[in-house]
């Protein structure tokens, strides 16, 4: 399934058709995680399938704005697929846990790197060292989630923003800026203002940044190319 939705990712991000990706889960649940069985065969030796050589951080390399709506259940590395999303929706009621320690494991697939940036230290230390089943509701208060919503208008909310971002937003403008925003996290301050710099130069020269500027005079929408 893993393999299966990073193949969806790439297929979407060549689709000049697609300009916003959403995530959800099927039925009740986002993701509850790995399957057990599969980590206790990799711990036996039993299990001998080639990893997927994309690294679980796939979706923060896809060039559009990639929304996870968290329906349900997000446990674990279903955390993971929902927070390297680059914004998340949750319905109020869904349940969250990072549960690596109630399990024995750690934390995994670069949780310990993201969710300090996202919402502090302490807060991260506590929803990793003791594993406890929390709600969307206060996910959206910890600041993991942009919106809590009743979990039956979930995709409604969803999909009215991912229109909006595909009517009115450049999808040249939405894939640099996302670029940005995760390379960032590592740079200084001046490396980041001077490829910024760099970044509005090129800009000027797109057809996405006169055609902004013309529906803006026109008070018109705006007709931008696909990415």
């Amino acid at each position: 399934m893993g393999r299966r939705y990073f193949d969806l990712l790439a297929e979407a991000e060549s689709d000049p058709g697609v300009r916003v990706v959403v995530v959800t889960g099927a039925g009740k649940g986002f993701c509850s995680g790995a399957d057990f069985k599969t980590l206790s065969a990799i711990r036996s030796g039993a299990y001998d399938e080639a990893p997927d050589p994309r690294p679980n951080t796939f979706p923060t390399t896809i060039r559009k704005p990639i929304i996870a709506a968290v329906n349900g259940a997000c446990a674990g590395l279903g955390m993971v697929h929902a927070l390297v999303c680059d914004l998340v929706f949750t319905a109020e009621e869904a349940k969250w846990t990072t549960a690596f320690a109630r399990r024995g494991l750690i934390a995994e697939y670069g949780l310990a790197w993201v969710l300090p940036r996202v919402m502090g230290q302490q807060r991260a230390m506590d929803i990793l060292l003791s594993g406890r089943v929390f709600t969307g509701r206060e996910a959206y208060e910890l600041g993991l989630a942009n919106r809590a919503v009743p979990g039956e208008t979930l995709l409604d909310e969803v999909l009215a923003y991912a229109r909006e971002l595909a009517v009115h937003s450049s999808p040249a403008s939405m894939a640099v800026i996302k670029r940005q925003v995760w390379h960032d996290w590592d740079a200084t301050l001046e490396e980041s203002a001077k490829t910024a710099a760099h970044e509005m130069v090129a800009s000027f020269e797109r057809p996405d940044f006169a055609e902004g500027v013309a529906s803006f005079l026109e008070r018109r929408p705006p007709n931008f190319p696909p990415l």
